[in-house]
């Protein structure tokens, strides 16, 4: 089969054809890994690691439950000014 490849924002993409995923048992959002070998693009399923969430990725950083850490570090949760936009964000 030959596509072509279209502009896609500021990246560039293919269309895949649905026997193809259906082949592989992917579907819309699913994540992939690309890599590159033999001058050849590859795009196999994702070794699918979950998504950790923060308070979990706080647990294995400092070895202990979520609980306990913030025990030791009472920090709080306040925002922080950082002075005024100085290029084009919008808050």
């Amino acid at each position: 089969m030959t596509t072509a490849i279209v502009k896609w924002g500021n990246s560039r993409g293919i269309r895949i054809p649905k026997p193809f995923l259906e082949n592989l048992g992917l579907k819309e959002n699913d994540t992939v890994d690309i890599l590159t070998e033999n001058n050849r693009i590859i795009i196999q399923k994702s070794s699918n690691v979950p998504h950790k969430t923060t308070r979990q990725r706080f647990e294995d950083f400092y070895g202990k439950d979520f609980e306990s850490i913030l025990k030791e570090h009472p920090y709080g949760f306040e925002e922080s000014d950082t002075g005024e936009p100085v290029g084009r964000e919008i808050w």
